[in-house]
């Protein structure tokens, strides 16, 4: 039975604190329905090494699975195991004799969970009893079981009990609910109370196995129009895969579901539409942005499925999922004329082999897990078969030289390539003049763009890892739109291109950060509120010549929140510099951004307005801080820090959320004196009713 929270559970386990300390290496595979064993082991293999392997044969990679897996206490959690012939594939990958590792499986057929282990019963979840039904309604709804008006409690059982104590459907239900929330309650509450338990019992009067489905579909019919698109496009990623809301909020944009409501942005709308979303429980948060906001969302399989059944062409038609089993493609190659968006994330080369040809087709998805490379004969494939398309991500696929037929799709409005030589952007990507959003992936250490952006007037997101190179002679004044650019080479951070691009919200800069110290280019970006700075002055090793100093807090953007050091190698006597930056929110010290022994905070002035700080790989062995330096700052986050000594006992006034990972048993042992520290100060009982302070301990830190 879906909907009864195997997953919810099986996840709660592998987050506790107790397991984790037990098990030093912990995987968690998604299998689903769309059963793919060369993805399970690429998931696996992830775990233990960077190394590409997609080139491998499924036979190499399961005893490359088997060989990592026999050295290893672990435990490997399987998500949602669908048939015994899925299990027999992943079980052929397991070792025999490793007595120390440890399988945890879900399923909805109990004959998958019976043949994986004869030994043992499996653990049936069982549907919650008509208290618990209320219970978690009034959680999703008041978020905690006081706040419910006595006058809605009678008519908030029945709406609870008419979900037949199906977890799922209850908080698809409180969602709904939440929306006309009033804490005094109210008429307009209450009619709006009763208008759902009167949908309910009309949508669950049917088939009792589609009580769910209908709840979600209930959900669905109340949306505005805008709204409804929004959530069906879900459907076009793959079965349990993490969303990235940077990636969606683009895609929807690109797809015209976005309407502008100034004074906000089309992106803003997007984020407020992806809130709307997960405040109806239709789509969960996996992981949050630092400075708040959703990173990463992924949603219910059933809620997926819902998705693809009301967008196919018989319903909606907003888009098809391309499929292959036994051979056969559904739908088949001939009938993708038919449809408007398309999506496929295995069997590529083997679909554009077929020379598909798409006349109505708008948008090409590609989300597979398994890296692609597509030979030379098929490169000209998709801008060929899709001549009016709007939307390409086909980030899987590698290219072996950008596809210059690409410049043809004259209507293309985002786009997503990899390519491990791509070197530049050609000079006929200028005639792409509806482009809103351009993604590359590349292992190019810099990256030049050859075509005018300048003249590009939709242009808004410019998105790559290596270094961006621009001429300063070509002629336009259409960037007022660009608000991201990462990351641009230092060579270009000069006055002229950012009196070009006022409105950059985020910027990237790559290279000798030495040459930003005098300048005074970035403090003309008055709208700026993100900037990511990586040191990288190849072929000299950056340790061998660090950076000496910052530029002057007055040099900086006057409105950065959001701040990150890379590789820089300064002495922690400058960071009285960013002190001083009186808007920043946010700070991010990586991979030896700070060195030397020593850092005594507040000696020079205090972080007035930072609310999170990171600090990953770095050789700091005692930190001190006075009492104001972090007066504001809610969390703490340190990774790879194994040389220090003890976290700041002072930090404990403000913080909310300690997060260490790889440092000393003593830094981890003044991490517990924290937590004792904010226990005294709240109190149990006051503790809990504010949310509380949350410490994450890495497995191993305490050993």
């Amino acid at each position: 039975m879906p909907g009864l929270g195997k997953t919810t559970l099986a996840w709660k386990i592998y987050k506790d604190s107790r397991v984790q300390f037990e098990f030093p290496t912990m995987i968690w595979v998604y299998v689903s329905q769309e059963f793919n064993r060369r993805d399970v082991f690429l998931t696996i293999l992830k775990k233990f090494t960077q190394v590409e392997m997609s080139s491998k044969t499924d036979n190499e990679l399961a005893c490359s699975v088997r060989s990592y897996l026999e050295k290893s206490k672990f435990i490997l959690f399987m998500d949602d195991v669908w048939t015994t012939e899925a299990w027999k594939d992943i079980e052929a990958a397991l070792p025999k004799g490793n007595k120390l590792g440890k399988v945890l499986i879900t399923s909805r057929h109990e004959t998958v969970a019976v043949y994986a282990n004869r030994k043992r019963e499996p653990h049936q979840l069982r549907f919650l009893d008509s208290t618990e039904s209320w219970e978690l309604l009034q959680l999703e709804v008041f978020r905690n079981l006081d706040d419910c008006p006595e006058d809605f409690k009678t008519l908030g059982k029945d709406i609870a009990r008419q979900c037949g104590g199906v977890p799922l459907a209850i908080v698809v239900i409180g969602g709904m609910l939440v929306e006309s929330f009033s804490p005094q309650g109210g008429s307009a509450m209450k009619s709006e109370w009763e208008k759902v338990s009167a949908s309910v019992n009309s949508y669950l009067a049917g088939d009792k196995e589609k009580r769910t489905e209908n709840i979600i579909a209930l959900s669905y019919k109340q949306m505005s129009h805008d709204l409804r698109d929004c959530f069906l496009y879900l459907g076009v990623f793959p079965e349990d895969t993490e969303i990235h809301a940077w990636k969606l909020i683009r895609l929807w944009i690109a797809e015209g579901f976005i309407k502008q409501k100034p004074p906000k942005s089309l992106e803003e709308v997007a984020e407020d539409n992806l809130k709307d979303l997960i405040n109806l429980n239709l789509v969960m948060v996996d992981k949050a942005k630092a400075e708040g906001g959703i990173k990463v969302c992924r949603m219910h399989d059933m809620i997926r499925e819902f998705c693809k059944a009301e967008a196919g062409i018989k319903k909606q038609n907003l888009f098809q999922e391309v499929k292959k089993s036994n051979g056969v493609f559904d739908p088949r190659v001939s009938e993708i004329q038919k449809h408007r968006r398309i999506c496929i994330h295995s069997y590529v080369q083997d679909f554009l082999r077929g020379r598909p040809k798409g006349p109505r087709v708008r948008s090409f998805l590609c989300f597979s897990k398994e890296t692609i490379t597509l030979p030379l004969e098929y490169i000209p494939s998709i801008p060929e078969a899709f001549d009016l398309l709007r939307v390409l991500d086909a980030n899987p696929i590698k290219f072996s030289k950008f596809p210059i037929k690409l410049t043809q799709l004259i209507h293309l409005r985002y786009i997503a390539l990899s390519g491990d030589e791509f070197k530049s952007l050609p000079d006929a990507v200028s005639k792409l003049w509806n482009l809103q959003t351009i993604r590359i992936d590349t292992i190019s250490r810099t990256f030049e763009i050859k075509a005018n952006i300048w003249k590009m007037r939709q242009l808004r997101h410019f998105k790559t890892k290596a270094a961006i190179t621009l001429s300063s002679e070509l002629k336009g004044e259409a960037a007022e739109n660009l608000q991201s650019l990462s990351r641009l080479s230092t060579q270009c951070c000069t006055e002229e291109l950012f009196n070009r691009t006022p409105n950059l919200i985020n910027l990237g800069i790559r290279g000798d950060l030495a040459t930003l110290s005098d300048s005074k280019c970035l403090r003309k970006l008055n709208r700026l509120q993100k900037l990511k700075l990586l040191y990288d002055v190849f072929p000299d090793v950056t340790s061998e010549n660090p950076l000496s100093r910052l530029p002057q807090p007055d040099r900086f953007p006057p409105n950065l929140k959001i701040l990150e050091l890379s590789a820089t190698h300064l002495s922690w006597k400058h960071m009285p510099t960013l002190g001083k930056l009186g808007a920043l929110k946010v700070l991010k010290l990586k991979d030896f951004a700070f060195v030397g022994k020593f850092w005594e905070a507040g000696v020079e002035g205090k972080f007035a307005s930072l609310e999170f700080l990171l600090i990953a790989r770095t050789d700091l062995e005692f930190w001190t801080a006075s009492n104001d330096c972090f007066p504001g700052l809610k969390c703490l986050v340190l990774k790879n820090c194994e040389k220090l000594e003890e976290i700041p006992l002072m930090l404990h006034k403000s913080l909310q959320i300690l997060d260490i990972e790889r440092v000393s048993k003593t830094a981890a042992a003044s991490a517990r004196k924290i937590e004792a520290e904010k226990e005294c100060m709240q109190g149990q009982q006051h503790r809990a009713k504010r949310g509380g302070f949350k410490l994450v301990i890495a497995p191993g830190d305490e050993r």
